[in-house]
Order: C-alpha cells, then sequence, then structure tokens
C-alpha cells in the first residue's frame, strides 16, 4: 500500500493520505481511511480508531490526544497527527483478509512486469476446473460473481443438479456445475440439511472461496477485524461443486467416492478434498482420478498434535497439513499490579468494553462445577497445567452458563481463535500460553482483591507476528498405513483464515483451509506447465517449500510444547507458490509404479518386490521405516530448468544415520538426456530399536539458481 497514493473511496481496506507538507522528522496531519460504509453506532467505530492508533502510540491516552478529527456517519476514518513512521507502522498493521494469499507471495495488484509472480503468469487461472468435495456451495455469495466471464469451457461435461433451494440459476459461469450425493440419506439427516448443493454448514463455500473466490471488498470479521478485501488463490478458475458432506452424518465414503467419479467424467483439473478418512476413499477412487490426469489435494486431518494422526496418505495424492500467517489479533490484559500481558481473540464488541477492571477468579480444574462456582460478575482464568484439561468450547459454555464477564483460557494453540465465536456479543474470551497463564496465577495468589481488564483485539500483520507455524491441531506423521511413504507432504495458511460463509465471511482454521491453498497453487501451476505430469507437479511444491519463517528461523510446530518442525509435521516445508512455478528439477513417477504401490497395499507379502517397490517409489521425499543394516535407495530426477545445467548434492543426515549419494555430481548437456538417476545408501551406526531420525537431500545448481530439497525420515531398528 503506497502511503503517498490518493484516497480511493472503492477501497475499503486502511488507506493512510500523506499530506504534501509531511516531514519525516516532525508531525503532520494524516487522513486514515478505513472504509465507506455507515455504522448504526459510531461509538463502536470511534473506539476502533483509538484502538488503531494505540498500536502506534502503545497507549490508548497518547492515541486519544492524536486524533483531531474522527469520520463516523458517511465513512469510517479519522485525521490524527503523526510522523512519517508512525504512519507507516499504521499503514504495516492494518491490512486487507486475503492476507494468506499476499502472504504466499501471489499479490493481486503486483505491477512488476518484469518478474511476474505465479499467479500473473497462470493468468489468475484462467478456465482450470476445480473440483470441491464438501458440504456444498452458498452460490449467493459475493465471491461467486462471475461478472466479466466467458463462456463455460467446451470440455466440461458436468451438470447443475437442483434441490431444495438450489436451482438452475443457482449455477453461473462461475459455478460451472453443482452436484449433491443424498442417497440412503436419513429422516433425521434431510431435516437438518438442504437437500441440494446448497451449503448449510458453510465449511464447503469457506473452502470454495478460498480457492477461486473472485475479489471482494469491504470485507472484515465482526466489529471491524481484518477489514479489506477477500479473494481466492485462482480467482478466475472455474468450480464444479461436489456435496457429499452432511450435518449428522458426516462425509460417508460411498458419496465420496460417486464425487470422485462423477468428477473424472465432468473433466476437473484438480480436485480439492478437506475431508478426512484413514483409507476408504483413497484407494481406489483417487488413484483412478489421477490416472486419468487429475490432481488429488486432501486436508492431512485436525487430530494433532499426536503423531501417526495424518490421514489420506497414499503417495499419489497431495496431502496438505495447515500453518499460521502473519496476521494475529492480539489483545491487551491489564492486571491490578499495572502489568500488562497480551494474548489473542476476537473480541471486537467495544459495548461489552468497559475502562473499569473487573474481579478476577482463578480456575485449575476441569469439572463443571469449578468452571462455573463464584464466576458470576467475574472473569474467570482457566488454566489447568497438567491432563485432564477442559476443551475450549466446554470452558465457554461453562463459565456463559455461570455468568462470568469473560474468559482467559490457556490454551497450546494460542490461534484456535475463531472458536472464541461462541462468545460474540456475551463477554469477552481471550487466549494466553502456559507462561502468561502462569504470571497472571502469581498475580492471583498475591493479592487479596485481583481485578484484570480485557481490551478489544486489533489486526496486527507482518513484522509482528511469527510465522508461519504449524497449527497445534494439525495431523503428524509418520501414517501407520503407509510408513514407507513420508506423510503429510507439504504446509499451507491453515490457521485463521477468513472466507466466505453463507451471505457473510468468517474465520475458520483447520487443515480443510490449508488444502484450498494448495489445491489454487496446483491448479495455477497446472495453467503454467500444462505439459507436466500430475507427480511433477506435486515435486515443483514439495522440493521448492521453504523450512525457514519469514525471519530466517527455523520454521516451529506448536504443541505441548513447541518444538522445531521436522518432515512429520510439514513434510517438505512451507509452500512457496513462486518458487514452485520454476523448480530446475522434479521428481515424476510413473503411472505403473503407482498401481504396483496399490496392488501391494491390497495383496501385501503375495506379491514379489512390493517392499522395493514402495522404497524405490520416485517421490520427492524418503522414508525408511525399518533400516536394520543399510538400505539402497534409487531416485530420478528429470530437469526442467536450463537445457545445460550441473548439481551437487548437499546431505543433511538424520542422526545416527550414515548417508551417501552416487553419484553425488548430476549434468545436463544440450541433446542429452533429461532425465538421470541416482542411489542413496543409508547405513546405521549402530544397532539398536530406535525412533524417527530427520534429515534431507539437496540438489543445488552451479551458481545457486536452483535448489531442491526432499526431506529425509528414517527408522532404525534390530
Amino acid at each position: 500500500m503506497d502511503l503517498r497514493g490518493a484516497l480511493s473511496c472503492a477501497l475499503l481496506l486502511v488507506t493512510v493520505l500523506l499530506p504534501p507538507s509531511a516531514n519525516a522528522s516532525t508531525n503532520s496531519l494524516y487522513i486514515v481511511y478505513m472504509g465507506e460504509k455507515k455504522h448504526d453506532d459510531p461509538s463502536v467505530v470511534t473506539a476502533s480508531h483509538h484502538d488503531l492508533l494505540t498500536l502506534v502510540f502503545g497507549s490508548k491516552d497518547e492515541a486519544l490526544k492524536s486524533i483531531v478529527y474522527s469520520y463516523k456517519h458517511g465513512f469510517s476514518g479519522f485525521a490524527a497527527m503523526l510522523t512519517v513512521s508512525q504512519a507507516e507502522t499504521l499503514t504495516s498493521n492494518a491490512y486487507n483478509p486475503d492476507r494468506s494469499w499476499d502472504f504466499l507471495g501471489l499479490d493481486y495488484n503486483n505491477s512488476n512486469q518484469q518478474q511476474p509472480d505465479l499467479l500473473k503468469k497462470a493468468k489468475y487461472g484462467e478456465d482450470v476446473i476445480i473440483g470441491v468435495v464438501d458440504t456444498g456451495i452458498w452460490p449467493e455469495s459475493q465471491s461467486f460473481d462471475d461478472n466479466g466471464y466467458g463462456p463455460i469451457p467446451a470440455r466440461w461435461k458436468g451438470t447443475c443438479e437442483t434441490g431444495q433451494m438450489f436451482y438452475n440459476t443457482s449455477c453461473n459461469r462461475k459455478i460451472i456445475g453443482a452436484r449433491w450425493y443424498g442417497r440412503g440419506m436419513g429422516t433425521d439427516v434431510a431435516k437438518r440439511n438442504f437437500m441440494s448443493p446448497r451449503d448449510s454448514e458453510g465449511h464447503g463455500t469457506h473452502v470454495a472461496s478460498t480457492i477461486a473466490g473472485s475479489q471482494v471488498k469491504g470485507v472484515g470479521y465482526g466489529g471491524g477485524l481484518a477489514t479489506g478485501i477477500a479473494r481466492g488463490g485462482a480467482p478466475r478458475a472455474r468450480l464444479g461443486i461436489y456435496k457429499v458432506c452432511w450435518k449428522g452424518e458426516g462425509c460417508p465414503d460411498a458419496t465420496v467416492l460417486a464425487a470422485i467419479d462423477d468428477a473424472i467424467h465432468d473433466g476437473v483439473d484438480v480436485l480439492s478434498l478437506s475431508v478426512g478418512g484413514p483409507a476408504g476413499h483413497e484407494c481406489p477412487g483417487t488413484l483412478y482420478a489421477v490416472l486419468q490426469g487429475i490432481s488429488i489435494v486432501f486436508a492431512g486431518g485436525n487430530d494433532g498434535p499426536v503423531p501417526q494422526t495424518v490421514s489420506n496418505a497414499v503417495p499419489w495424492v497431495t496431502t496438505v497439513a495447515a500453518s499460521t500467517i502473519d496476521r494475529s489479533f492480539p489483545t491487551l490484559i491489564s492486571l491490578g499490579n499495572k502489568e500488562n500481558l497480551v494474548g489473542q481473540s476476537v473480541y471486537y464488541n467495544a459495548s461489552l468494553s468497559s475502562n473499569d477492571f473487573e474481579d478476577l477468579v482463578y480456575v485449575g480444574s476441569t469439572s463443571a462445577e469449578s468452571l462455573s462456582i463464584n464466576a458470576t460478575g467475574k472473569i474467570v482464568l482457566c488454566y489447568v497445567p497438567a491432563p485432564p484439561r477442559p476443551g475450549l468450547r466446554e470452558a465457554i459454555n461453562f463459565t456463559k452458563v455461570g455468568g462470568a464477564r469473560g474468559l482467559i483460557f490457556a490454551h497450546h494453540g494460542e490461534n484456535d481463535v475463531e472458536n472464541l465465536g461462541a462468545c460474540d456479543g456475551i463477554m469477552p474470551c481471550v487466549l494466553v500460553d502456559s507462561e502468561v497463564a502462569q504470571r497472571i496465577v502469581s498475580y492471583w495468589l498475591a493479592t487479596g482483591d485481583p481485578v484484570v481488564k480485557v481490551s478489544p483485539a486489533v489486526t496486527v500483520v507482518r513484522n509482528g507476528v511469527s510465522s508461519p507455524r504449524v497449527g497445534w491441531f494439525s495431523s503428524r506423521g509418520p501414517s501407520p498405513l503407509f510408513p514407507g511413504t513420508l506423510k503429510p507432504d507439504i504446509a499451507a495458511p491453515g490457521v485463521s483464515i477468513l472466507a466466505a460463509v453463507g451471505d457473510s465471511y468468517m474465520l475458520m482454521s483447520g487443515t480443510s483451509m490449508a488444502c484450498p491453498h494448495v489445491s489454487a497453487v496446483t491448479a495455477l501451476l497446472k495453467s503454467v506447465h500444462p505439459d507436466w505430469s500430475l507427480a511433477m507437479l506435486k515435486s515443483a511444491i514439495v522440493t521448492t517449500a521453504s523450512v525457514v519463517d519469514r525471519f530466517g528461523m527455523p520454521i516451529q510446530a506448536e504443541g505441548a510444547p513447541t518444538k522445531l518442525a521436522d518432515p512429520f509435521d510439514f513434510g517438505g516445508g512451507h509452500i512457496d507458490p513462486d518458487r514452485a512455478v520454476d523448480p530446475g528439477l522434479v521428481y515424476d513417477v510413473e503411472a505403473r509404479d503407482y498401481i504396483k504401490f496399490f496392488n501391494c497395499t491390497q495383496l501385501g507379502s503375495q506379491l514379489d518386490g512390493c517392499e522395493a517397490n514402495q522404497l524405490n517409489l520416485n517421490l520427492p521425499s524418503i522414508a525408511v521405516p525399518n533400516l536394520k543394516d543399510n538400505v539402497v535407495v534409487r531416485r530420478t530426477v528429470m530437469n526442467v530448468g536450463p537445457t545445460e545445467a550441473t548439481f551437487r548434492v548437499v546431505v543433511e543426515a538424520p542422526a545416527g544415520v550414515a548417508v551417501s549419494v552416487e553419484p553425488s555430481v548430476i549434468s545436463f548437456t544440450r541433446g542429452g538426456s533429461k532425465t538421470t538417476s541416482f542411489m542413496v545408501t543409508f547405513m546405521a551406526r549402530q544397532r539398536v530399536q530406535g525412533g524417527y531420525t530427520f534429515g534431507s537431500l539437496t540438489w543445488k545448481s552451479d551458481g545457486s539458481t536452483h535448489s531442491m530439497r526432499i526431506p529425509v525420515a528414517v527408522r532404525t531398528v534390530i
């Protein structure tokens, strides 16, 4: 956002207008425009102006002093005396809710013609068809406006099935088809759902708009958090909708298989499945789809941080873990001893806010009795250091019943803010980590009259946020069903993602939210490289992923405790779309090898060569679950970069394992083969029954133009 840009009434994200006379060292009068929408309660808007400025000045009193005018009737905004650096801070901390896509480097408004990003190279996903297997669609959402779209691609063979509150006109040139699978559903399920492609839960709409939603201005959460523009990652792509999930019934394997079968007929390019399941619909339905040229992207599951919980782990699909983005919603917690602490919330309701301190009560038990007793008129700190710990929703319900004035909840996943929506309009609810909770407990124990004040949340982006991190809930490997296949494959934004739900926009978290990010990137890559196989596309995503955060530090995985992320947390790392478009080398897989793998999973030891097939399946990762003495693994790479190139291997050996690569240098020449193979030998340094240790194998080109890294996981056994 350009500080010197003109004020545009078409935008509803925060815009700072620099006066002509502004000087870097002195205060000048800045106009801060926050949207053209009128508000029924102008006091709420004025409070949000103060909260935004508090980020700059550090205190509400200083923020109030800086404001010269506050605009709240025709539009939202204010004029304030600021220095240039304060205006820049203000601009950087007030941004739009398509944050996850900008965070990934896919800037919709990038004007760089010399180095266009993947989004521009793919023409915004123009005419790529993405199938969404989920809870259906809310077609009236602005995210699915088809204004400016051309005719539906001629290769599309799908249909628009009608039903309850879903008509032929519900499909358009954006939602080009919709099917629903309600056969065999009981009467109770029918009563709780729309018997049509219409989405009664919002999950499928959220996913679809994250993938391919058109640009929508003026959206946000609640009373002004994350206000701005929403869009999908491939905003010009077309959507085919397959409703397979139902309230009270889940997502039965039979319906998922039927949807995959129809998607093969309909002509989708990418199939996005934000659904769970250990193995049912992975085999054989997804394999048949892959053999027909359809990229399959699956959510990895929300059962983390426990190991061996990753689902959808067959090698021919892309399995996605969830990560955080560089946006948070910090909330100031002020104690009676003048100590200020910070948690996270989506508490925005200024009418619930008070300048007065409230009584504080500490609850250290999980029982309903302890969570509600003596809570009336007080703010409750719920902190249970040792298991069994209460669930967040359980704690909210009990404190609401007890008549509490608010809840401070200690949680190992401080980013789980959207589940605080149950507190909206009733009381402030804040998440804190165990360290902050312990400081509040210490204060509570040290005083006979403990009090606390909770301020409304604000939106902070970029430098103020450590990101990405693997979300605490994201399921972890190894796969108990396919231990020779390293899963998940990749991590992508899946925490507090704002997208369409019904006629509104809501924050949601889960690998269900991460999956559509990878689906959209896959669609963009497919548009740029239509001649690449599905395995090549997946390889490009995995081998170019980042293992460091925005500050160059190793990516962490939330949990109990938070730790450095390993391949069972995030596979190859965090997705980097712009690097994926030009990977240099890729790992391709022939269809017969997938078929052999599938047959081995069905018949096991009855077939010869199954163990070798699984070890040597040409995946962009290596997993050796049973290393006794030594194992030799074969991989083949294909050059998709410059015709003449030389690559040298860099090995990070797993602890306790010796690794050698032959050859250690590979070269490609004009007129020569585009593929070459190498052998990786793993040797146990000691004969022990151990756990998994991790490493990597990276091919770097001379001149460091390209760097392709694959993760390695090895477990030694006796």
